[in-house]
């Protein structure tokens, strides 16, 4: 399972891209990223004793901790979960436990193998699915099958277990079996509609297919409740198959029947077991709010923030984890903790941990030239997002640069005045002064530009009114 390589330079050029500023954090990051790379080339005992240097990302809310590591797994292709430290409750609590965050990263692991391996398959399934489809939309007479009498159900019978026969018949799954008569007329339409479908030209029509039920997925499960899916999915496996019908387009039931005949062609196994190796060598822990966890007094009459931090200890160091595919070590598991810490200070952390996060990263708050540039700068920029979502009701919506600085102007001293938080800040600004014309797009296409002066009848007295903006800003 090899995954893209980037430089540090090409790291730092793709996050620009949706990033502004914030430079410092985007060279850690794209440094920890490609010494992982470096790690995999080494021999393999060098290999093992080089640890991940995980990083430290401080800085106020909304300036972008959480937005660079999010693009860096979706950049890396790597499995990335991203975590809140105050979801966790020290052990012996009720709450989750910490290495749930470990077992979350496996079947996000597993789901990025599987999708590859379905890749790999997918003409060869494709094909099948077809298949499959015809039988559906041109029936052919069905006919019983032929009892054969050396069957193990049979062999009940003449042993004088009656009762048997249709006990066993259950629990394997065996029902009545047809066999289908295809005539040639038959296998002439299905031929014809074979090629419709490759050239997708029923793709509209409805069609009702059966598919295998699916299974329910559960994340964030604690051992127990994990053990009790294992064994209900052990019982179910001795139950038949339960089938269940859909009516859906013939383009939507060559989606579902290609992933279901992928599934059958690629080994489970494997991709459990490439999946843990992946999540191992190659996975990202983002531990967000760790300021929260932090705690600089004693006899705080909460649940022990520092039995928290104790708990995350062993596996930020490494350690072994069961999860329901198998032991994951968090040795080589790149982690990489955020917070605010504007009231308790990363010193604040128990002297173990603060040990395990060597790289320290300082993101500074954002200035008006920054917020101009986030709101037309990065790709599907938020006015560029507005004017999509007004141009879908024929509204044409331009805005002046003066009124852009004017927003971030206003966004800058609503930060300073009440609470900062950051770029979000632009969300309620450029919500507030497109109110108007987003309540009233539906009903009259036209042509507007937003002006300073527009933006300024919208804002000036919210944000001059302290309390106003307390509440609506």
């Amino acid at each position: 399972m090899s995954m893209i390589e980037f430089t540090p330079k090409e790291i730092v050029a793709e996050l620009d891209k949706y990033i502004v500023g914030q430079n410092e954090a985007k060279r850690a990051i794209a440094v920890a990223v490609r010494n992982r790379q470096r790690r995999l080339k080494l021999d393999p005992i060098m290999q093992s004793e080089v640890k991940p240097k995980n990083l430290l990302m401080i800085g106020p809310t909304g300036v972008g901790k959480t937005e660079i590591a999010r693009r860096l797994a979706k950049i890396t292709h790597a499995p990335f979960i991203k975590v809140e430290a105050t979801k966790y409750t020290e052990v012996g609590y009720v709450g989750r436990d910490v290495e749930s965050m470990v077992r979350d990263l496996v079947e996000q692991a597993i789901r990025i193998v599987r999708k590859q391996m379905h890749e790999e398959v997918h003409d060869q399934a494709y094909e099948r699915a077809i298949n499959r489809l015809a039988k559906v939309l041109v029936p052919a007479k069905r006919k019983k099958k032929a009892k054969d009498p050396s069957k193990q159900g049979d062999q009940f019978n003449s042993l004088g277990f009656p009762g048997m026969q249709d006990l066993f018949k259950q629990l394997s799954g065996e029902e009545t079996t047809y066999v289908e008569e295809e005539t040639e007329e038959i296998a002439t339409n299905r031929r014809h509609i074979r090629q419709q479908l490759r050239e997708g030209l029923i793709d509209k029509h409805e069609v009702t297919i059966e598919i295998n039920e699916p299974k329910i997925q559960l994340n964030s499960m604690n051992p127990a409740m994990e053990q009790m899916m294992e064994m209900q999915d052990s019982i179910n496996a001795l139950k038949p198959k339960k089938m269940i019908e859909r009516t859906v387009t013939v383009k939507e039931a060559l989606e579902i029947l290609t992933e279901e005949e992928a599934d059958q062609l690629v080994n489970q196994e494997d991709i459990h077991q490439k999946g843990l190796h992946l999540a191992e060598e190659n996975g990202i822990i983002f531990i967000d709010e760790m300021d929260k966890i932090a705690s600089n007094n004693q006899n705080s009459g909460e649940v022990s923030r520092q039995g928290v931090q104790r708990d995350i200890l062993p596996i930020v160091e490494g350690s072994q984890i069961q999860t329901k595919y198998g032991i994951i070590s968090t040795d080589h598991i790149l982690f990489i903790g955020s917070g605010a810490f504007h009231v308790a200070k990363p010193s604040d952390l128990i002297p173990e941990l603060q040990g395990r996060f060597p790289i320290r990263v300082n993101l500074s708050d954002l200035s008006q030239k920054d917020f101009v540039r986030i709101l037309t700068e990065p790709e599907n920029a938020l006015l560029i997002q507005y004017q999509a979502l007004l141009a879908t009701e024929g509204v044409q919506a331009q805005f002046a640069e003066e009124a852009v600085e004017q927003m971030a102007y206003y966004a800058v001293t609503l930060n300073q005045n009440t609470d900062n938080i950051g770029a979000r800040r632009l969300h309620t600004i450029i919500e507030t002064v497109l109110e108007e014309l987003l309540f009233e797009a539906a009903n009259t296409p036209m042509e507007i530009e937003i002006t300073k002066k527009y933006v300024d009848e919208k804002l000036s007295d919210k944000v001059e009114n302290r309390d106003l903006s307390h509440y609506i800003l």
